[in-house]
């Protein structure tokens, strides 16, 4: 699975109290492979939770992903083209957590979409 965003908000290398390293990380002690990308973030996490894995691409972060987690709100996830994205995953299936990517772009490049706090 992987997990876009590092950081506990954008344009910031800040990891402190960052929801989203605190879900990729229970998700590691579940016993999930975690690959996590962030466009500033991820030494500091790497020194934090060497445990996951890190990839500075966020396209190539989700090569053969079963899960996509969309955790921080960094614009540039925003701009990825999900059609792109869904020829490298396994599983199409993206939970938005940060509500900022657009549902129906996303279902009609053939995503599962589940977004936090909307229908």
């Amino acid at each position: 699975m992987t997990v876009w965003g590092a950081a506990f908000k954008p344009n910031t290398d800040d990891i402190r109290d960052s929801p989203a390293l605190a879900v990729a990380r229970k998700l590691h002690e579940l016993g999930a492979t975690v690959t996590v990308t962030d466009p500033k973030a991820l030494d500091n996490a790497r020194k934090v939770h060497p445990e996951l894995d890190y990839v500075e691409d966020p396209i190539a972060a989700v090569e053969g992903a079963d899960l996509l987690l969309h955790l921080t709100e960094w614009p540039e996830f925003s701009r990825v083209d999900p059609g792109q994205l869904a020829r490298r995953v396994a599983d199409a299936t993206v939970v938005d957590g940060r509500g900022t990517l657009d549902v129906d772009v996303w279902g009609t490049a053939g995503w599962t979409v589940r977004a936090l706090g909307r229908a």
